[in-house]
């Protein structure tokens, strides 16, 4: 009996399998990669590739220092490293559907917020509700669902929703234009009002598990009836059941806590963050301030970090399903590591255009290929929970980033020191997921045969010799 009501399998009269009418030729989970998609490009466009564009006209009207206002970002991500446990229970235990519909509208009340803000209180206020809505109204639910629907090809399916948040940074010249021509304020309110319009119908195409629903994971053929859901219109036949898929175990999240693949993941994943914390927040003001080019200009180089983030994902999810997924992080972390050096020492435009085409790619890469290993090293059913308590670990990298080279920054008048040190950290995180090994399930490990020892062989006979 299929799980929670799905339609059961059954045999037709000349004793083959028949495809229920039910379900549409196209597989599903690609809808619920269209949705991740979606609301990945909003978060992505309004809020991270945004923020460093908020950086700069928040420092014109109030006066903060670089330091303060890299303080919200890194409260943002505190609120969402602690909150991350309960926001990966609340999806697995309701699904990822409704609680994206929740994350969306807090999502958009915490933009309205941010556009009203009058001093320092009601801005960090606003940045802590918006990182409530950006956990539970984007990536949480959408990766949940995500790596649920999809096995074989979790780092394609990962890779093409997450090229919303790369799509969001082709925004970014337009966000600039679109604050400079009607205020931050007015902009930030607007994005509060486009996230509800356009977020809660993408969160109703979510989907938690594909046996609800009579799908099997990559729409694949259920083992046991040799149904197939790539292509189900009418009732159309297969002549052989094909062979079962491979079992995917998951750990609970105490399982997890206990493996030390869960610890490296975490600290390797986090140290890599160094850098995109510190160029989500500083970058445009670098390039602006420091290197004296304009905000547009500077917008476009999230442009073109954007383009080559696109084949960085693309690269790293078609990659990630056919190779080791552990070196090929390896190689994006290193190129993030080596772009914001090359970025810290930087005195003309072609350096950092070199360090937008390097980062674009690690980062692009990167991101698709961690969120697939730790599916894949924890399997599916908690991978909400489990991916909540790893942010409170990865969480220390993306605060580290933006607070230190803030630092750099405000008492030395110059990033190329903080920089310098991040890209060493970001280095050292590289080589930590060489020593990452997938950890075996304990059910697996009782289920593994056990066979007795060989006995040793016998000694020959001594026979003795005859004399002459």
């Amino acid at each position: 009996m299929a799980r929670n009501g799905a339609t059961p399998v059954s045999l037709n009269g000349a004793g083959r399998t028949a495809r229920p009418r039910h379900l549409s030729p196209f597989f599903y989970g690609w809808w619920i990669v269209t949705a991740g998609f979606g609301s990945m490009a909003m978060s992505g466009a309004l809020m991270f590739h945004a923020f460093g564009v908020y950086v700069v006209f928040l420092q014109d009207e109030f006066g903060w220092s670089r330091t303060t206002l890299a303080v919200a970002f890194a409260l943002q991500r505190v609120e969402s490293g602690l909150l991350g446990p309960i926001d990966g229970w609340l999806v697995d235990h309701f699904g990822p559907r409704k609680m994206m519909f929740v994350g969306i509208v807090i999502f958009g009340v915490g933009f309205m917020l941010l556009s009203v803000t009058n001093g320092l209180p009601m801005f960090y206020l606003a940045f802590l509700v918006l990182a409530v809505g950006a956990a539970l109204g984007s990536f949480m639910p959408a990766s949940v669902a995500v790596v649920n629907w999809f096995i074989k090809k979790r780092a394609t399916a990962l890779a093409w929703m997450m090229l919303g948040l790369a799509g969001g940074g082709l925004a970014a010249p337009l966000v600039a234009a679109g604050m400079e021509t009607f205020g931050w304020r007015a902009f930030s309110f607007a994005s509060g009002v486009i996230i509800m319009v356009i977020g809660l119908p993408l969160a109703a195409l979510l989907r938690h598990h594909p046996e609800d629903y009579g799908w099997r994971p990559d729409g694949e053929t259920t083992p046991e009836a040799g149904i197939s859901h790539s292509g189900m219109d009418g009732f159309e036949a297969d002549s052989a059941p094909p062979a079962a898929p491979e079992r995917e175990y998951s750990f609970n999240a105490r399982q997890a806590l206990r493996t030390q693949a869960f610890w490296l993941i975490g600290i390797g994943h986090g140290l890599s963050l160094v850098v995109i914390g510190a160029v989500n927040v500083h970058f445009i003001a670098h390039v602006h301030e420091s290197l004296g080019f304009s905000v547009t200009i500077a917008a476009s180089m999230l442009t073109i970090m954007t383009v080559t983030q696109v084949v960085g994902q693309m690269a790293g999810g078609y990659l990630g399903d056919r190779y080791d997924k552990r070196l090929l992080i390896v190689v994006a972390m290193l190129f993030n590591a080596g772009a914001l050096g090359l970025l810290a020492f930087a005195g003309s435009l072609w350096m950092v255009v070199a360090f937008a085409i390097l980062n674009g790619i690690g980062f692009g890469a990167r991101i698709p290929l961690t969120t697939a290993l730790r599916a894949d090293y924890f399997g599916g059913k908690y991978y909400g929970t489990i991916t909540g308590f790893s942010s409170m670990v990865v969480t220390v990298g993306i605060i580290i980033g933006p607070l230190a080279a803030g630092f750099s920054y405000d008492y030395l008048g110059s990033y190329t020191l903080g920089f310098a040190s991040l890209a060493l950290i970001a280095s050292f995180g590289a080589f930590i997921f060489m020593f990452t090994k997938k950890p075996v399930h304990p059910d697996a490990r009782r289920l593994q045969p056990t066979f007795p020892a060989p006995e040793p062989p016998e000694a020959p006979s001594q026979v003795p010799v005859a004399t002459r």
